[in-house]
This record gives C-alpha cells, sequence and structure tokens, in this order.
C-alpha cells in the first residue's frame, strides 16, 4: 500500500523522523538504503511504515495487516503536523536560539500516536546511563517480540504490552533491569490500554504521572514524541539543564528552575528549544568524570 505526502519547502526528512530511532541500530525504528523504516502494533495487527524522499515528495509505503492505519498516520509520523509558525519570532528573543530555528528550518517533530513502546523506552532509560538503557531496550524488544512485516531484515515490532505487563521480575533481571524499573514497565504495560486513549498531551501526561515510578521526566519524553508536544520539557534530566544554562546564559551549571526560567520566552516552543540545543551538539563544560549524554535522567 502507497501513499505520496507532500512536505513543506526545507522539510528535512532524516533531521525529522531522526528523532524517534533510539540511536542509529534500534531493533524497531532505523534508515535502511535511504529510506526511514517503523514498525508499530497498530489496532489493526502488526504494520511497518517505509518514508523515503522522492523528489519534493515523500513516499510512504506500508506492509502488514496495519500498513493502512500507519498510512493514515505517515504525515504526523513524518512530522508533518507539526506546527512551527511563530517559532522563528519567538527565537529571536535569543541570537543562538534565532540561529538555530534558521539552521534547522526543516525539522519538524514526529508525532507516532503510539504510547506504549515510547514509554517503555522511557522507563528503560531511567536513571542509567545511555549504554544501559539501550541495552535493556534491545534485549526487552527481542524477547517481546517478533520480526515486523516488510522486506527489511532484523526490523521488530515493539514490545507487546500484555506480554510485558504479565512477567514476573526475572525475565527482567538477564536485560540489566532492576526490581524497581521492571515493576514500573509492568505497571506501565498494565495500564497501556487506557494510556493509548488519551487524547492529548495534557491528558497522557496527567494519566502518567499517577503511576507509581514515573515522573515529570518520562511523561515529557513520551509526550513529546508521541502527540509532538513541541513545549514538553524533560525536568529532571541530568545534562539538560546544564546545557540550557550554558547555551542560553553563558553559565555552567544550572538546575531545573533556572532551566525553565531561560526557556519562559519560548512559550509553545521550549521542548522545541531543547531539541534544537541537542541536535547542534551543544553541551556544558564537564568537570569530573565523562557521563554519555541522555543518562541519569530521574523519573
Amino acid at each position: 500500500m502507497h501513499r505520496v505526502l507532500t512536505p513543506p519547502d526545507g522539510y528535512h526528512l532524516a533531521g525529522s523522523v531522526g528523532l524517534l530511532p533510539m540511536g542509529q541500530h534500534d531493533p524497531c525504528a532505523r534508515f535502511v538504503d535511504g529510506a526511514f523504516w517503523y514498525a508499530s502494533r497498530t489496532p489493526d495487527g502488526p504494520g511497518t511504515l517505509s518514508l523515503r524522499r522522492d523528489g519534493h515528495q515523500i513516499a510512504a509505503t506500508g506492509y502488514g495487516p496495519g500498513a493502512a492505519w500507519l498510512l493514515d498516520q505517515a504525515d504526523a509520523v513524518a512530522g508533518l503536523h507539526d506546527d512551527v509558525s511563530g517559532f522563528a519570532d519567538l527565537a529571536a528573543a535569543h541570537p543562538l536560539v534565532a540561529r538555530l530555528a534558521r539552521t534547522h528550518a526543516g525539522l519538524r517533530l514526529p508525532a507516532t500516536g503510539q504510547l506504549f513502546p515510547r514509554l517503555l523506552r522511557a522507563i528503560l532509560e531511567q536513571k542509567v546511563t545511555g549504554k544501559e538503557a539501550y541495552r535493556g531496550y534491545v534485549k526487552a524488544v527481542r524477547h517481546f517480540s517478533e520480526p515486523a512485516p516488510g522486506p527489511v531484515e532484523r526490523l521488530w515490532l515493539p514490545p507487546d504490552a500484555a506480554a510485558v505487563a504479565a512477567a514476573p521480575y526475572w525475565v527482567f533481571h538477564p536485560f540489566g533491569v532492576e526490581q524497581r524499573r521492571a515493576d514500573t514497565l509492568r505497571r506501565a504495560a498494565a495500564a497501556a490500554a487506557r494510556l493509548e486513549k488519551c487524547a492529548d498531551s495534557t491528558e497522557a501526561t496527567t494519566r502518567l504521572v499517577a503511576i507509581a515510578g514515573i515522573g515529570p521526566w518520562t511523561a515529557a519524553e513520551v509526550v513529546r514524541v508521541v502527540f509532538g508536544d513541541a513545549d514538553a520539557v524533560s525536568i529532571g534530566d541530568y545534562h539538560i539543564p546544564n546545557t540550557v544554562a550554558w547555551a542560553l546564559a553563558g553559565e555552567p551549571r544550572g538546575d531545573d528552575a533556572r532551566m525553565l526560567a531561560l526557556l519562559a520566552p519560548f512559550p509553545g516552543h521550549r521542548g522545541r528549544v531543547c531539541v534544537l540545543l541537542e541536535k547542534a551538539g551543544i553541551a556544558a563544560p564537564r568537570y569530573g568524570p565523562r557521563m554519555p549524554l541522555r543518562s541519569f535522567a530521574r523519573f
């Protein structure tokens, strides 16, 4: 099944959908031969979506029982529902943000509409290094899932929520996932059907933080990707407050309160500013032992 998408002038496919995978070798979403491949469990069954640039358009192709559902969501997954109107004017409040807004004008925030796959990943990222989170994520995918439809080898569906909810703790131990995160993951999986019905970012955040073990950091990481929430800020991250303080005020260290104060001039786009800073590779000076980015978040 096929569909043709027409992006705005200057749109950057790789930069936009490149926000979705966990690294270059994500088992559920990655680029292969110039096309982006995204596997999903849809209401109609398993499916895979391929997005490939074709001149000024994007060719979207679906595979499996969920193909039609994924093609209906293809423009949102590609970030084409992301509303950047007014951001350039806000960005003008800071010269660096203004420059990044111009440099990455083609970047759009994806909105997958699929909550549990991103929630599983976010929980596995809590309070561990990036390498530890990736290792646990890949092992969880391989244990709780199966290959995705379509021609790409070693592309896997996201884990099945019901299977995760029913698994005892000892199943997670070989993944390097301690009991605290495993219990949080099982609680989240048990609530997955209810969470998937959330209408918007606000409702999803409220329901997410009501689950023991899920706090504002995890909720923001989820809603920014699932709903394309450009204002979602990952409060409680080890690195992001320092990055924002350094980039916007020249201060090598900052806490959540300072980060939010510096982001206040960009209402509705505070999360977008954080994404742009990360895209630009901006980081505060490091003192002491190095720790991988995107590590040691709270929850």
